[in-house]
């Protein structure tokens, strides 16, 4: 049995990086098309949804790869 590789530090960073990229994307994105239709915290809600799937979906496949390893 091989010893398992734990993840190394800039793994670690560039994991917590793109989590918050998403978090900070969907909210920007959210909040100009507010901004342009005038209805402002509908576009932002769903933007925050839609960041919050994507750093879920993106963090579940980082984290599978490590218990399969």
């Amino acid at each position: 049995m091989e010893p398992r590789s734990d993840p190394d530090l800039s793994t670690l960073l560039s994991f917590g990086l793109t989590t918050a990229t998403c978090l900070v994307v969907g909210l920007g994105l959210g909040w100009l098309v507010d901004l342009a239709m005038g209805t402002l915290p509908v576009f932002l809600l769903v933007g925050l949804g839609l960041g919050i799937v994507a750093a879920s979906v993106y963090s579940y496949q980082q984290i599978k790869k490590f218990f399969q390893e």
